[in-house]
């Protein structure tokens, strides 16, 4: 009997990382670590793509600052950067006011009603990065997430002719050394797809297989996507297009930055903006919960209605009507003779 994939009672709240729920790069514990001049190494990074340019090789952004990195390493100022030293790092990654405490507290928004509890609506947590995933890992946040999507790279690379040894060594003292995976601005769009279909949940369906929408693990209006500006645009756009919201952050202390999401409104690419502070009296912790809260009041109505239309009403007994029930008694008299037949 056919059925549907998924009960569609989960929300998604989907992050960005850096400026988003951090003031500053990820990196930058990184750098102090190995006594890198930050603001130089993104100077450098910056001028990588058109340096390459003039070279004849076309390199993006997201590349460029992976492969910067690993020249770090490589010719010595990094000496020795593992997948280990990176979650160190991460550690020492400092949050905006509210957080990690506040993806609880969002996740209590849903509990909040005993309709909502009544149709388990849950809700999880995802960050979609540019940044890199191994810092993110080892950051306060990764235990209140159910994924992360981030750049990766990769330690003690697989040698030639690997396929054909029983045993493959691993150095524990191994430096990163090849680029595993990229999220750039359009991939992120890739992502949430995936949290759409379910594929992080279920590797059987692959994120470019056709599926209904009543088959989609997360719907897009189930969505929330919140970010900190421009380059965000193009999820902002498959999130709101497709029915979800989107909202932007900005740090308080930068009013351009607040100039900037005023028009990122304005043209229509999020719904609204607030500052990047999650206590729960901000305003944007009450806007994500007002929000939340819609979305589960929908999620209620679209589930009884389904309810209601799916499950027939039973058979039950009548209640005659006062003429109907006159009518039966004389139907059911006794039938009297004819005395004068």
């Amino acid at each position: 009997m056919a059925t549907t994939l998924f009960t569609q009672n989960i929300i998604a709240c989907i992050w960005d990382f850096d400026k988003t729920l951090i003031p500053a790069y990820m990196q930058s514990p990184l750098f102090r670590r190995y006594g890198i001049n930050e603001a130089n190494f993104w100077a450098e990074t910056n001028s990588l793509t058109e340096h390459y340019r003039k070279r004849g090789y076309h390199v993006s952004p997201e590349i460029a600052y992976l492969n910067h990195l690993l020249t770090y390493v490589l010719s010595g100022p990094m000496s020795g950067l593992n997948g280990k030293i990176l979650e160190e790092c991460g550690r020492d990654v400092k949050f905006y006011k509210g957080l990690p405490e506040f993806f609880d507290l969002a996740k209590s928004f849903v509990r909040e009603k005993a309709e909502y509890q009544k149709h388990d609506i849950s809700l999880e947590h995802y960050i979609v990065s540019t940044g890199i995933a191994q810092m993110i890992r080892g950051s306060a946040i990764a235990k209140h997430v159910e994924g992360i999507w981030a750049c990766e790279f990769i330690e003690n690379p697989l040698q030639p002719g690997f396929l054909k040894q029983k045993e493959l060594s691993i150095e524990e003292t191994a430096s990163i050394a090849q680029i595993g995976m990229v999220i750039d601005n359009t991939t992120k769009t890739r992502a949430i797809f995936e949290i759409n279909k379910g594929t992080n949940k279920n590797p059987a369906i692959d994120v470019n297989s056709k599926m209904s929408a009543e088959d989609r693990r997360i719907p897009f209006q189930n969505m929330i996507y919140i970010a900190d500006g421009p380059s965000d645009v193009p999820s902002f756009s498959v999130v709101k297009g497709n029915g979800g919201k989107a909202y932007a952050v900005y740090n308080p202390a930068k009013p351009e930055e607040f100039a900037q999401n005023d028009r990122l409104r304005h043209v229509g690419r999020i719904d609204h903006y607030g500052p990047a502070d999650y206590s729960a009296d901000s305003s944007t912790s009450q806007w994500l919960r007002m929000h939340i809260h819609q979305i589960c009041d929908r999620i209620v109505i679209d589930r009884e209605a389904a309810v209601a239309t799916k499950a027939s009403r039973p058979p039950k007994h009548l209640n005659a009507t006062p003429e109907e029930e006159a009518a039966r008694r004389v139907a059911n008299a006794p039938k009297q003779a004819n005395l004068f037949s």
